[in-house]
């Protein structure tokens, strides 16, 4: 029966690991109101809208 030698330490094996978690860009889509990318399914966070409804007031706006 194969028995390891050593211990692998937790640095050996998660550089080992590592190797295959790869980061990516996020996917970004173009706000249909205000053409600012963001991210799918969220809310704008620069006009604040979400499925082409306002969720989330300008501060700008509600001020005035």
């Amino acid at each position: 029966m194969a028995v390891p030698k050593g211990k692998t330490s937790k640095e050996r094996k998660r550089t080992r690991n590592s190797a295959n978690f790869k980061t990516e860009a996020p996917t970004l889509v173009e706000c249909p109101k205000c053409h600012e990318l963001k991210m799918p399914h969220a809310v704008c966070k620069n006009c604040g809208t979400y499925k082409n409804k306002t969720v989330v007031e300008d501060k700008k706006s509600a001020k005035k």
